[in-house]
């Protein structure tokens, strides 16, 4: 838990009356970030008020500033929590003053309709007592990291939906689970990411509050001071896209990185490629009502739009956000990029051969995009115990790993927390991450219980259609060419991987391999079947949980009969019990 965080959740108690639990967040979370944002400038407050007077024109006081601070916003307000409480009449409009007064680009406070809620405050007889509340509070990223401060914004939004009955999942990635998702992203690339004074871009469709990218600028100083991360982001929940962008600007990063939509129908970054991407979208999402939109952009987009490879089932939108961040990587002639995304098991298999999730993975798979998959521990979301998965693409990779994937099980790395928040009762230790990021590294030679390197192409299966002749009266039904009549009863379909028997071939190899599946697996125990070769589709699917199978062999019998024993011996007890 965040002490910050519980620190500045205390001061909903004196909101308690005017206000119910579930909106409390809606005077915290913009009055948390006024006081950073109203730290972070308090040290050149006195020179922007000078350039203020100076330049009329804001395009030109903001390069002012910028060369003046180094930073990239400002307020030009004679106003501050220092002075706020001086005009105790005058507060709601002072405050209001001060809001309005921040450089355009500030835009975070209209997406909490931040004034409405200082008039309804001060008609309330609490506005005082929260600005002088949040006044005492001293945010400065000198006193709190931005690590802290993360953390305590985290804790606010996960004690706000609690009080609301919603989820937080939607918000914000457990920390443990985004820091073994950059050191994936970015192991790859330590070499390249010590030269002196290197600048590199990093892009999340899905940025929530921001985890992401801060602990990715975060994991990239500690490795080289002088590196510098561009961070960009788009965000459609309107309290997080506050916060990350409040949060980025305190950072000293421009606030056009941080854009408001749904990247879906609305790419804020159209034609714009990155590094490194990555993303943990919200799983099982209906984008039902995106549909008409999306298909629109497939079709006119062509064979090189985002949405080319195919389309997922409405009913689940994790592969649109997947295929976007592909689009998104720098293209391999300009150094290429990498992809780090944290999705549920339903990509992995769902759909049929030739159905657009099956289309997505085989268009993945066939342009050798996906590196590695990681299988995360159970129980590591706030509002969720499914199993959970990182993805690593890269078009760019290694000469050793290319034509492969990866997969790791790193379900049994975890460490049990207590308390637990929420359904997230494990974590990943340091010791953990390092664990699960040496199987990656050692790639070949790692522990095949915990990682196995497979082939692209056995990933890949034919779907057939099996026939069976039609009878009648014992004898088979034939056509006017004297062939056989199919049974529709009788027709079923089997899979055959590309790689069967001694096969090393792909899909140029069909036939051959096929028959081959056919004639051992289907023809000896129904000689009369045959295959319908027009029917028959290409299908991709990454069976996780099949790799990593360990047999438990059933138990005896006789131990089996014994505990029947004591339980039918315990059952008789408590009748006995009852009868007297």
């Amino acid at each position: 838990m965040s002490t910050l965080g519980s620190f500045i959740w205390s001061i909903a108690d004196q909101l308690r009356g005017p206000y119910r639990p579930n909106q409390y967040g809606t005077v915290i979370l913009p009055f948390t970030i006024l006081r950073r944002l109203d730290c972070v400038l308090e040290p050149d407050r006195t020179a922007v008020r000078e350039l203020a007077a100076r330049y009329e024109n804001p395009n030109r006081l903001k390069v002012e500033v910028k060369k003046a601070t180094g930073r990239t916003f400002y307020n030009t307000s004679n106003y501050e929590f220092a002075n706020l409480l001086a005009d105790a009449d005058g507060l709601a409009d002072n405050l209001a003053d001060y809001i309005d007064r921040f450089s355009a680009d500030v835009d975070v406070f209209e997406y909490f309709d931040f004034k409405k809620e200082i008039l309804a405050l001060e008609k309330a007889g609490l506005l005082r007592e929260i600005v002088k509340s949040f006044g005492a509070i001293d945010l400065h990223p000198d006193v709190v990291s931005n690590a802290d401060m993360g953390d305590a914004f985290e804790y606010i939004i996960r004690k706000f939906n609690e009080a609301a009955n919603e989820t937080s999942g939607d918000h914000y990635t457990p920390r443990d689970a985004i820091r073994l998702l950059v050191d994936l992203l970015f192991a790859e690339k330590d070499v390249d990411l010590s030269e002196e004074n290197i600048i590199r871009s990093l892009y999340d469709p899905t940025a929530g509050t921001g985890g992401m990218l801060s602990l990715a600028e975060e994991h990239l100083l500690a490795q080289n001071p002088e590196a510098k991360l561009n961070l960009y982001g788009q965000e459609y929940n309107p309290q997080s896209y506050a916060i990350c962008k409040s949060d980025l600007l305190a950072k000293g990063h421009y606030a056009t990185n941080i854009a408001f939509g749904n990247t879906l129908t609305d790419d804020a970054f159209k034609g714009r490629q990155f590094d490194f991407c990555m993303s943990n979208p919200p799983y099982g999402v209906d984008w039902k009502q995106y549909a008409k939109a999306i298909k629109e952009e497939r079709d006119s987009a062509g064979p090189y739009g985002r949405f080319a490879p195919g389309l997922p089932a409405t009913s689940d939108g994790q592969m649109l956000f997947l295929l976007h961040l592909v689009h998104k990587m720098r293209a391999p002639e300009d150094g290429g990029g990498r992809v780090g995304i944290i999705m549920n098991g339903s990509p992995l298999f769902n759909g049929a051969a030739e159905s657009g999730p099956s289309n997505i993975r085989r268009w993945l798979l066939e342009n050798d995009l996906v590196e590695a998959i990681v299988a995360l521990p159970t129980n590591m979301f706030f509002n969720t115990g499914i199993a959970t998965y990182i993805w690593i693409l890269d078009n760019t990779k290694h000469s050793d790993r290319q034509g492969k994937v990866q997969l790791i099980d790193g379900t049994s790395f975890w460490t049990r927390m207590r308390p637990s928040l929420g359904s997230k009762n494990r974590k990943i230790s340091d010791d953990d991450r390092a664990k699960i990021v040496e199987l990656y590294a050692d790639f070949e030679d790692a522990d095949p219980d915990l990682s196995k390197v497979l082939r692209n192409n056995e990933f890949g299966y034919w779907n057939i259609t099996v026939e069976r002749p039609l009878m009648d009266d014992g004898k088979p039904v034939v056509d006017r060419k004297g062939n056989s009549k199919p049974d529709s009863k009788k027709r079923d379909t089997e899979n055959v991987p590309f790689i069967y028997g001694d096969s090393t071939t792909g899909a140029e190899a069909e036939r051959e391999v096929i028959q081959a599946y056919f004639d051992a697996e289907v023809k000896p125990h129904f000689p009369d079947a045959w295959i319908d070769w027009a029917k028959t589709r290409i299908g991709y699917e990454i069976p996780f949980s099949r790799h990593f199978y360990k047999y438990v062999p059933p138990r005896s019998l006789a131990e089996i009969d014994a505990d029947l024993e004591k339980q039918v011996a315990t059952i008789l007890d408590l009748l006995r019990e009852v009868e007297q």
